[in-house]
């Protein structure tokens, strides 16, 4: 982890991260259905690029009405190239995340989010989504535990991780059951700054 909230460089980690699990996945078919999802495993991964990239524009745009401009990636792509997308979005994004001042703000749905908020947003969006991707198709994906802290406290600052911050973060997500507490059918992010959370 490069410091006590998500920066830059964790959203080129979490893309390395999510490049290697779903390399695993490259020989199968991306039309597929990934289980419990609406999408294809092209579909999913399309949708994480095309959020990295918004990410980047919403936090260099400073809030100005963006509705004229369309992002989206291509779902129909070879995986490889689909990867190579994913990790350039995520570049794109560790460049605006680096270079915000602190009081730098963009639109997010849930909430005016700082750059710390964004990119600890694509870090939950690559690690998450890979993690659904891999689990189908049965290859490993699991971030390191830093990584994985990193994003949970600052996304999810009122869950405890009890030293488990991957399975914490899927369990926030609404992925799985953890340590006797029920999946959850609806979560939210707190995306905007931190000091903006009230326990």
């Amino acid at each position: 982890m490069t410091g006590a909230v998500p920066g830059g460089a964790d959203v080129l980690r979490a893309a390395a991260q999510s490049r290697a699990a779903l390399g695993g996945a490259v020989t199968r078919d991306w039309h597929a259905p990934v289980s419990e999802l609406d999408w294809t495993i092209g579909e999913v991964v399309a949708h994480v690029t095309g959020a990295t990239l918004w990410y980047s524009v919403d936090l260099s745009a400073r809030g100005a009405d963006l509705t004229n401009l369309t992002i989206t990636a291509d779902p129909n792509a070879s995986p490889e190239r689909q990867l190579d997308a994913l990790v350039a979005a995520a570049a794109l994004l560790a460049a605006a995340v680096d270079a915000a001042p602190p009081d730098a703000r963009g639109f997010h749905p849930m909430g005016a989010a700082d750059a710390s908020g964004f990119a600890a947003m694509a870090c939950d969006e690559m690690l998450v989504h890979a993690w659904d991707v891999c689990r189908g198709v049965g290859v490993p994906s699991e971030p390191d535990a830093q990584l994985a802290a990193a994003v949970l406290g600052r996304l999810f600052p009122w869950v405890e991780d009890s030293g488990e911050p991957w399975p914490a973060l899927l369990w926030a997500n609404g992925r799985t059951e953890w340590h006797g507490r029920s999946r959850q059918s609806s979560w939210t992010w707190h995306c905007a700054p931190l000091v903006e959370w009230q326990p």
